[in-house]
């Protein structure tokens, strides 16, 4: 069947089936219209997902690293040959992204299979010093078999490339779980897999349900995850059970430090990219900005200049700010600004709907001060549009205090002091530190966060490990009897003083 927003329809490739659950509508949180349906998978659908994935795999793991490589070639090809304006528009109508983000996140998807197709071909294990003569020791990598992607409304298609490039590189089967909330788009997406081995790539919509039946699977050996700390803990444990390897991104609150030696035009720039990008919906977002006493007022100053030149709109016409992808987003950040403000802390811009936007889930970009580090706001990640920032004395305090988190996705500084960039990417306790240009990631570096921010990395060369198992081989090439083989000489009893528990 062709691919239809208003048909619900799984993907297992080379193709798209029909669903046979209850449709569902998905809502454009932008104008509260009708963008499409969606069904949440049967448990035969699932069986059948599940099933042809497993003789996929089994050819899959099977080639050798150049052919795998060349598929993996053709998949980049098509994304990069295929027109995606209906996908990027899907996306916007979803969730509200703006369409420049969200053909540039489509866009930036090809390379991450070139990536991992060639660091899978040049890195495929370690030849050791042997530890004894005449062997010839060995590791070597292979796949776990089928892996599962549980995926988020953000970055819908980027972030699930990451891990299936890499989950494919290393020789598995994947089986995607979209979020509800941007199925229509990666379902539209899907098509570029379709040269891969059939069944070897399967996206199967659903909600928490579909998830988890597919981590209880015996069928299924490795698991993904991006989404809320809520949500990833109840995944590790779930994995944990079933001695299942995962990986976890699960979100955070991040800190931006401004320091006394900041360069405050580009702070200020950069905050404003670091806190409203995406209407605040990234996980890497800054929401905790902590300003050094002598600079604040003037950052502030500067940064409230340039928010208040945002525009607030439909993702689809010229606007930086979109809605939050559900009301219940919304009813978040609005619960977290409101209680900030009842205990103190005023808002400088925003702290309210626009009122030009009244339908659909807008909330304008909001910079809260006089925030104390005690606030909810400065406790729970808010992942909406607002900046809440804190009067600081100096650099320790500010370090100190953006550790004091029980996250710890990232974090960023703005400073053209050098001994306070390197103290800072010592000493925050993050697994990304940005300095001067937040926000940034890297192929070939690892993305993942410390403390309740997740487990494992993405990318780089341990997000290709994330996908595959180790085996330590030994070769003997000519078989000899070992002198430490049983039975024991008798001298090495003697030599122990006739004991023989030696």
């Amino acid at each position: 069947m062709d691919f239809s927003a208003h048909q619900p329809a799984l993907f297992v490739n080379p193709g798209y089936r029909p669903m046979m659950g209850t449709a569902k509508a998905v809502i454009d949180p932008a104008t509260l219209e009708t963008v499409g349906a969606i069904a949440a998978a049967t448990d035969a659908e699932i069986d059948a997902v599940l099933a042809a994935a497993t003789k996929a795999q089994f050819g899959w793991k099977r080639l050798d690293a150049k052919s795998r490589a060349k598929q993996l070639h053709a998949v980049a090809n098509a994304i990069e040959a295929a027109d995606f304006t209906h996908c990027a528009e899907l996306m916007v109508r979803e969730m509200g992204k703006p369409y420049p983000e969200a053909i540039g996140e489509i866009a930036n998807c090809a390379p991450i299979f070139r990536y991992y197709a060639e660091m899978a071909r040049d890195d495929a294990g370690k030849v050791a010093g042997t530890t004894q003569a005449g062997s010839f020791q060995y590791a070597r990598y292979e796949p776990y078999g089928v892996s599962v992607h549980i995926m988020p409304y953000n970055f819908p298609i980027l972030l699930m490339c990451w891990t299936v490039a890499a989950s494919l590189a290393a020789g598995n089967g994947c089986v995607i779980k979209p979020a509800e909330a941007t199925t229509l788009s990666t379902l539209e997406f899907m098509r570029v897999f379709a040269t891969l081995p059939e069944g070897l790539v399967s996206c199967l919509p659903g909600g928490a349900e579909t998830g988890k039946a597919l981590i209880a699977s015996e069928r299924t050996h490795a698991v993904a995850f991006t989404g809320s700390v809520a949500a990833g803990r109840a995944v590790a444990v779930a994995c944990a059970e079933r001695m299942k390897p995962c990986v976890i991104e699960a979100g955070g609150s991040d800190p931006m430090i401004v320091s006394a030696h900041a360069p405050l035009d580009v702070a200020a720039a950069g905050a404003v990219t670091a806190a409203f990008h995406l209407t605040g919906q990234v996980c890497t977002s800054a929401e905790r900005f902590y300003v050094v006493d002598s600079v604040h007022d003037r950052f502030v100053e500067l940064f409230a200049e340039r928010t208040r030149a945002l525009r607030i709109g439909n993702g689809l016409d010229k606007s930086e700010i979109g809605p939050l992808v559900s009301e219940a987003a919304r009813a978040k950040v609005m619960r977290l600004v409101d209680d900030a403000v009842r205990n103190g802390a005023t808002a400088v811009t925003g702290g309210r709907i626009p009122p030009a936007q009244t339908t659909g889930w807008f909330y304008e970009p909001t910079i809260l001060t006089g925030v104390t580090p005690d606030m909810a706001i400065c406790r729970e990640e808010c992942f909406g549009p607002v900046a809440a920032i804190c009067r600081v004395k100096d650099f320790d305090e500010a370090i100190r205090l953006a550790n004091d988190s029980p996250f710890g996705l990232g974090a960023s500084i703005f400073t053209s002091d050098l001994a306070e960039a390197h103290e800072a990417a010592e000493q925050l306790e993050a697994g990304m530190v940005w300095v001067n240009n937040p926000l940034i990631d890297n192929d070939a570096l690892p993305f993942g966060g410390w403390k309740a921010s997740g487990l494992g990395r993405e990318l780089g060369r341990q997000g290709l490990d994330a996908f595959r198992r180790s085996k330590m081989v030994i070769i003997d090439h000519k078989p000899t009897i070992q002198d430490w083989w049983y039975p024991y000489p008798d001298e090495w009893f003697r030599a122990a003083g006739g004991r023989k528990h030696v």
